[in-house]
């Protein structure tokens, strides 16, 4: 449900920032608005940022590899970073040099009728691309706000074209009264001030998204209800009497692994144990779909061993061995 709607809601978006940034570049050539041209600049780069995520979603679907054994899901993750990059510099930056330049140099706005025109346009083009990302957000949403829809997410498509959508809109606001202060004093200072305003927005929004997307690299456990389901699908009370450990890791949105120390009856054969794993494995997927690579190992459970946790010695950048640090 995520990849669909995740792709339906880019490519929306796509359509409508590529008829506005050649609206609004038609409107810089009339005008001279060095709003319009960052508002150029900025739509060309979310069309550029809509065609990575499109390119990650597609690269993502590649099959396992022996050189890469659990995929390519995380290429999405990878893309999704990559939009951040190019929001910050070619639009943020850009937008900032643009206003500081127009604040420096200012100049009188010809032929209004086509900054406002356009912005006016632009408004209502970002508008339906906003509304196409927010319907398909609300089904995985749930119950969620939004902030922690965007927050927790591991699907980065869906809450990066909201970000982008809604930068855009502020932005095109910004924008539309630096045009309307400046036509109204006959001072063009402030087209470079709202210019200015939008290059601030832009790198606010790309700093979030690459805090967020960073998150998802360096890798997310599964959430916390997942987690829940997971669990209570492992025990089955009989040959499974417990979980000692647990970890989960989101190999791509729709690819999580499982790694667990489950406890089983001391006088159990080992054909009691593997069937048990089987049945787990299988009552695991039943519940969560997504749990594609599932590895449990079997262990006696020992309440002293158990109260110790897992071993920080065996855990990825966990505690040096004091041999290693010479």
């Amino acid at each position: 449900m995520s990849a669909s709607g995740g792709t339906k809601a880019i490519v929306a978006a796509l359509g409508a920032n590529l008829a506005i940034a050649v609206a609004k570049f038609v409107a810089f050539l009339f005008s001279g608005s060095s709003s319009m041209l960052a508002e150029s600049v900025h739509s060309l780069a979310d069309s550029g940022n809509q065609g990575l995520l499109l390119l990650g979603g597609k690269k993502a679907k590649r099959e396992a590899t022996p050189q890469h054994p659990f995929g390519y899901g995380r290429e999405r993750y990878i893309y999704a970073f990559l939009v951040s990059i190019v929001l910050f510099s070619v639009g943020g930056m850009f937008a900032i040099y643009e206003g500081y330049e127009k604040i420096k140099h200012p100049h009188e706005i010809e032929a209004w009728y086509w900054p406002v025109g356009v912005l006016v346009f632009a408004i209502i083009a970002e508008s339906f691309s906003f509304r196409t990302a927010i319907k398909e957000s609300n089904p995985l949403r749930g119950q969620k706000s939004w902030k922690e829809f965007v927050r927790h997410a591991k699907a980065p498509e869906l809450p990066v074209v909201l970000l982008e959508d809604l930068g855009a809109l502020v932005g095109l606001v910004l924008a539309l009264v630096g045009v309307s202060i400046a036509l109204a004093t006959g001072d063009g200072v402030w087209d470079g001030i709202g210019t200015l305003c939008i290059g601030i927005l832009l790198i606010l929004i790309a700093l979030v998204l690459a805090v967020e997307t960073k998150s998802l690299l360096l890798g997310e456990s599964a959430g916390l209800e997942e987690v829940k389901k997971i669990e209570a699908a492992i025990v089955d009370g009989d040959t499974v009497t417990g979980i000692i450990h647990m970890r989960t890791l989101h190999l791509g949105p729709e690819e999580l692994l499982v790694a667990a120390k489950i406890a089983v009856q001391h006088d159990d054969t080992a054909t009691e144990v593997a069937t048990a794993i089987n049945a787990a494995e299988s009552r695991i997927r039943e519940a969560v779909p997504i749990a594609r690579v599932i590895y449990l190992e079997p262990d006696i459970y020992n309440e002293a061993e158990a109260a110790k946790g897992p071993d920080p010695e065996a855990t990825p950048g966990g505690p040096a061995h004091p041999a290693a640090e010479h």
